[in-house]
């Protein structure tokens, strides 16, 4: 079971309180995560990822384990303490301005 983080924005377009618990088959990559998240909250597409390309937000970062993953390649596998449901994969929103 992979636990998701999303901000507070997101939860409330999903209707979700708290952590996105998911069932992502193995490999579990950053691309199946979202795929599994954006196929349980359907609402969600086009949010994180753009629809046409698939690349991420500008404005939306990935963290796992303290790490950002947010350049990583799709295909990147999460560590294992996400796929173990130790900890959490994060969406954040980013910060911008002066």
């Amino acid at each position: 079971m992979i636990r998701v983080v999303l901000p507070a924005h997101l939860r409330v377009l999903a209707g979700v309180r708290g952590e996105v618990a998911l069932d992502v088959p193995e490999p579990v990559t950053l691309a199946a995560v979202l795929d599994a998240l954006e196929a349980r909250h359907p609402v969600l597409r086009g949010t994180i990822r753009d629809r046409a390309t698939g690349r991420r937000r500008a404005f939306v970062r990935f963290f796992a384990c303290e790490e950002d993953l947010s350049h990583d390649p799709p295909g990147t596998p999460l560590p294992a303490p996400v796929t173990a449901g130790d900890e959490p994969f994060m969406v954040v929103g980013a910060m911008a301005g002066g």
